[in-house]
């Protein structure tokens, strides 16, 4: 594999960190979290205006129709900024799922529309029992003619009090294994019997909900893909979302290492630098290990993601298992060297220490991502 990217993605990762700075500071950060939406509408539409809510998205839907190692770099700028709002739900769940499993007339439907900046979108699939595999969806969805009727919960879903539409996965029928039987559905903003309940978080830069499904009836309309056959599908977009989540913690990661290592530098104790001090150095260093070990294997899932080895799914949890831990470890040491100033919320480091947090939980922490990586090679 070539770790090197094109000058196409590196005008983009530029283009990127500059539009963010600009458009998306910390000052700005903390306003919108405090916000029951966490975004801008004026933010948003220039996220659309860039073609960045369309970035993977095939041109014949508005798109950019770039690759998935293209929508990682711009996750990595994301995260340096601790970019607030529906952005990742939007692009990263809900559009990729029905980029992946939709019509063609729910494509047509809703993903210009994305692009554009005119809707938003989610996935629901955590129930709870908190079960991160096929087992774990069990919400129900009764067939009677060409109608389904739905009912159940769904925990922990990004942005669904702020989005226009929410894919679901339900259980259709049993199936011979955990796999067979589940059907993803499209639900638009509004359904009866579609109950949404916004949740207290740490990180409130990400907003995260219960969606309640009482009796939702729809009809054949609202299917994606075929009845039965949407785990697989869906484990694509949550792999993919995975590798992206990473991308962001490693830019989050980076930035840590960057405002700790500047402080460091011009932090006075006796007379010295406190960057001068052997334990000091030795903390810094083992950030930089972290952070560039997270990038590389982020990389490489990326790019498994986008040419879709075999190694795939094994290459997504590697990367989990690892960074998971490891935008906590430089997120804490980054407020540790800080010292007094590092633990008073007035600083930006608490920003991207909540967002460590979080992400180390979503879509499964390191402990769940190695179970999953021994069970891919056999043990």
């Amino acid at each position: 594999m070539n770790f090197g990217f094109s000058e196409e993605q590196d005008l983009l990762r530029s283009t990127a960190r500059k539009f963010l700075e600009n458009e998306c500071p910390s000052v700005k950060v903390r306003t919108l979290m405090d916000g029951p939406e966490a975004m801008d509408p004026a933010l948003w539409a220039k996220l659309a205006e860039q073609g960045w809510l369309g970035l993977i998205s095939p041109e014949e839907y508005g798109g950019m129709g770039l690759g998935f190692v293209d929508l990682v770099v711009l996750m990595e700028e994301m995260g340096r900024a601790v970019v607030p709002g529906p952005y990742f739900s939007t692009v990263l769940l809900g559009g990729l799922a029905i980029l992946e499993a939709g019509a063609a007339a729910q494509k047509k439907e809703w993903l210009p529309k994305i692009a554009e900046g005119e809707k938003r979108a989610t996935l629901g699939w955590m129930e709870p029992s908190a079960m991160l595999g096929p087992q774990g969806v069990t919400l129900g969805a009764a067939q009677s003619g060409g109608r389904f009727t739905l009912s159940g919960t769904k925990l922990f879903v990004h942005d669904a009090h702020t989005a226009d539409a929410i894919v679901v996965a339900a259980r259709t029928s049993p199936g011979k294994t955990a796999e067979d039987g589940i059907t993803l559905f499209l639900l638009p903003k509004g359904t009866p019997g579609l109950q949404v309940t916004l949740l207290p978080t740490m990180d409130q830069t990400r907003k995260l909900c219960d969606v309640t499904l009482t009796n939702v009836t729809v009809g054949a309309e609202a299917v994606m893909g075929e009845v039965g056959g949407g785990w697989q599908p869906l484990s694509r977009v949550l792999d993919r979302a995975t590798v992206a989540l990473c991308a962001e913690m490693c830019g989050g990661a980076q930035k840590v290492l960057e405002m700790t290592v500047e402080y460091a530098k011009i932090r006075q104790t006796f007379g010295r630098p406190i960057g001068s001090y052997q334990g000091v150095k030795h903390k810094a260093a083992d950030m930089l290990v972290d952070v560039e070990n997270s990038k590389s294997i982020t990389y490489y899932a990326a790019w498994a993601m986008d040419e879709g080895v075999p190694e795939g799914p094994l290459a997504v949890s590697m990367a989990k298992a690892y960074v998971s831990d490891a935008y906590r470890r430089v997120a804490a040491a980054g407020i540790q060297l800080h010292g007094g100033i590092g633990f008073t919320w007035e600083h930006d480091l608490h920003l991207y220490f909540k967002r460590a947090k979080g992400s180390e939980l979503t879509f499964g922490d390191a402990t769940h991502h190695r179970e999953r990586v021994a069970q891919l090679v056999n043990l």
